[in-house]
């Protein structure tokens, strides 16, 4: 089987007079395609993040990664030592929920701009830091299916202050799948066991997926906590999720 084509470009959305640096990819093929949005980790929209946003165009979706530090510092992307860490740790520290939910809808309503992509039922995946944020994107009412990934401290913050993530539960509308590694120190059983708690507290249409021997950032084959089992069991899942977009 051929694998579809695919276009990417870096494009200019505006959100309250910012320019918001975004990777797109969309396939090559004339068509009409839902849209995601990907959510970056605290590493910015690096070479990982630009593969997934890839990887889902060509899968037949029209996909954007906003720069979610745009605010902090604009082109921002690093790997993953130490030092990335307390970097990126410190831009995410001096994000608000409210920015980046605004920001994540200049990104949709620029997808809506786009003559290839369908005008609803949008998508949005996201890792470490972004799957924090999706959690969040999950309750803006475009979102119809959001897919987060080891996104620690929805229990117990929220971007910028304020009640915890998780008290938006309720807010959720459509469909989430939510994806943990057992042995993530970041996020314990006892976390996750809450969150599962109010998905059916609020009957949300959801998933939850707990992977055995599975460490933070499970799905990224550029960390060394890379697990191809459970990253190629999430992606399966992914893929569930978002055909019922199409």
């Amino acid at each position: 089987m051929t694998e579809p084509t695919i276009q990417t470009t870096t494009v200019q959305i505006s959100q309250d007079n910012l320019p918001i640096t975004a990777y797109l990819a969309k396939p090559t093929a004339a068509g009409s395609y839902p849209g995601i949005v990907v959510l970056q980790e605290i590493f910015g929209v690096n070479v990982h993040i630009r593969d997934v946003t890839e990887r889902i165009a060509k899968l037949g979706y029209v996909a954007i990664a906003p720069a979610l530090f745009q605010r902090q510092a604009p082109g921002f992307e690093t790997g993953y030592t130490p030092k990335d860490v307390e970097i990126g740790r410190n831009y995410a520290a001096e994000t608000t929920a409210s920015e980046l939910l605004s920001d994540i809808q200049a990104a949709i309503n620029y997808l809506k701009t786009l003559p290839e992509v369908k005008p609803d039922g949008f998508g949005c995946i996201g890792f470490c830091f972004g799957g924090h944020v999706a959690y969040l994107a999950a309750t803006l009412p475009d979102i119809q299916a959001t897919a987060s990934f080891y996104g620690a401290g929805i229990t117990s913050r929220t971007p910028g202050g304020g009640k915890p993530t998780i008290t938006r539960t309720s807010e959720i509308k459509g469909t989430i799948y939510a994806f943990f590694g057992q042995e993530d120190a970041s996020i314990p059983p006892a976390q996750v066991d809450e969150i599962a708690a109010e998905f059916a507290k609020y009957n949300i249409s959801h998933r939850l997926f707990r992977y055995d021997g599975s460490d933070h950032g499970f799905f990224c084959d550029r960390r060394a906590s890379y697990n191809h089992k459970a990253a190629a069991d999430a992606w399966e899942q992914v893929q569930k999720l978002f055909s019922q977009l199409a």
